[in-house]
């Protein structure tokens, strides 16, 4: 894995991650230059699978300054680049109840192509967020105890 330009780490809180799978992105010219300048946010994104395609929303991107007329839409669809047998595992797995597919990360490959680590995420509910901060101020208190015995 290259560069990585945005995480989200709202679905790692939110969801419990099933499956990542790694896609390209559709993305224009205007829109590469922008994300290269780090200017991506991917915590209201989600992805579908409409018609055969992969197709994400809510990626928001920001204008590219310098492209003036040339700038589309922040929060357009982008068409996720997967071919036809990862679309139908991923539409199978979706289909299931109560799973979704979440970007997870926005990167650049070490080609230098635009990638995105998608998921299939299951929803947590209120009492798993409370276990997880649970484990996790106890995995730190633990570190702190052995730090303190040094």
């Amino acid at each position: 894995m290259g560069k990585v330009i945005a995480t989200n780490k709202k679905a790692l809180r939110d969801y419990f991650v099933v499956e990542t799978l790694e896609a390209g992105i559709e993305l224009k010219g205007s829109e590469v230059k922008s994300v290269r300048a780090a200017n991506a946010d991917l915590n209201d994104g989600y992805a579908r699978i409409e018609g055969g395609e992969a197709v994400l929303y809510n990626m928001y991107i920001a204008p590219y300054v310098e492209a003036s007329y040339m700038n589309v839409d922040p929060l357009r669809p982008r068409r996720l680049l997967l071919k036809k047998a990862q679309i139908t595992k991923l539409m199978q797995q979706a289909s299931q109840k109560g799973c979704t597919l979440i970007p997870l990360r926005l990167y650049f490959s070490d080609r230098g192509f635009a990638k995105i680590e998608l998921a299939v995420c299951k929803g947590k509910r209120m009492f798993d967020k409370r276990q997880a901060i649970k484990e996790r101020e106890v995995g730190l208190a633990i570190k702190r105890t052995l730090r303190a015995r040094r």
